[in-house]
């Protein structure tokens, strides 16, 4: 099965988590490297990076550079 990896062209901080590391699953790294060790819990999943951003103290703006840098 072949995974459309241009599903996600640029990260938001409306992006889902899930798709973003089902798409793009280098971006993990910038999400372990703040601290969302939690990545294979449902919860996770369904978060938006400016959700994943505001519970681990990091503003959506650098958190979203980031990883359209990884991307």
């Amino acid at each position: 099965m072949k995974i459309d990896i241009d599903r996600i062209s640029v990260v938001t901080p409306e992006t889902n988590i899930g798709d973003l590391v089902l798409f793009h699953p280098k971006t993990a790294e910038v999400l372990y490297e703040i601290g969302m060790h939690c990545l294979g819990c449902p919860a996770s999943g369904a978060e938006t990076v400016r959700q994943a951003a505001e519970v681990h103290g990091i503003q959506p703006e650098v958190l979203t550079a980031l990883l359209n840098e990884k991307l």
